[in-house]
């Protein structure tokens, strides 16, 4: 009898492992944040004139957008209560120290009200890289896209600091702007979820601020070694693993630009 209820109690534990093992390999399997895309272009006063269908836009269009990005943005993961994670590296920008910013605008598949929504990244003056996170439900016009229908394309409106009005080509000192290198990725984050660096391919590694170590703490300390990996996607070796089933970085040259 006591063998029979050991089995018994060793069995039905078997199957809890197995319930909780299926539970944990699904759990982690399911995706918190994605690139919606990652571009690297130049933007010049002539290329914001000759922008079509309007100008001082860089349309962000087909192969340029991540091609497994979800259909619907509402479930099973929710991504439309989520955030949106910009990270703008201003590579080139002319002197002057001009107040910039870009409106990124998502273009859904099914649109209602006005049709469309924009968030705005963080004003710059000089190079270097901005970052910011953006609820999903507080940007402007947020409620003018069905979201379960998904996104079809991604606009970006380079603009002053007047407002929603102040696209750069109209500036009669045009030339404070253009021309410009920026390197724009959007990562979306799914509701509940934090963003994680570490999880975006090819970006570099982030820059703290530390106290220099005193002369005894120096002999102390042994040689700090370097743990790299390899990104199968970018070829090149970065500071945490990716994923490259999830994730994707590419660069726009002049030539392919829309």
């Amino acid at each position: 009898m006591f063998c029979t209820s050991s089995r018994r109690a060793h069995g039905s534990l078997s199957v809890m492992a197995g319930l909780a093992a299926l539970w944990l390999g699904a759990s982690t399997v399911k995706a918190e944040q994605f690139v919606l895309f990652d571009a690297t272009f130049t933007f010049t006063k002539k290329d914001a004139d000759n922008s079509k269908p309007s100008p001082s836009h860089y349309y962000v269009r087909d192969k340029l957008m991540n091609a497994e990005r979800p259909k619907d943005w509402t479930n099973p993961v929710d991504y439309r209560n989520g955030t949106a994670h910009v990270r703008l590296e201003v590579l080139e920008k002319p002197p002057g120290s001009e107040a910039t910013t870009w409106s990124v605008c998502y273009i859904p598949n099914k649109g209602q009200k006005n049709g469309y929504g924009c968030f705005n990244t963080p004003v710059y003056k000089e190079a270097g890289v901005y970052e910011q996170d953006i609820p999903m439900t507080k940007f402007w016009q947020n409620d003018s896209i069905v979201w379960d229908q998904g996104i079809k394309e991604m606009h970006l409106v380079i603009k002053d600091n007047s407002g929603g009005s102040g696209h750069a080509h109209k500036r009669q000192d045009h030339e404070k702007f253009f021309p410009t290198k920026v390197r724009m990725t959007v990562i979306q984050v799914s509701a509940g979820s934090k963003y994680d660096s570490k999880l975006v391919p090819n970006l570099p590694p982030a820059k703290t601020e530390s106290v220099p170590p005193t002369k005894s703490e120096k002999l102390s300390q042994p040689a700090a070694k370097s743990e790299k990996s390899t990104c199968s996607v970018c070829g090149t070796e970065t500071h945490a693993a990716v994923s490259p089933e999830r994730y994707f970085s590419f660069t726009v040259s002049s030539a392919n630009r829309p």
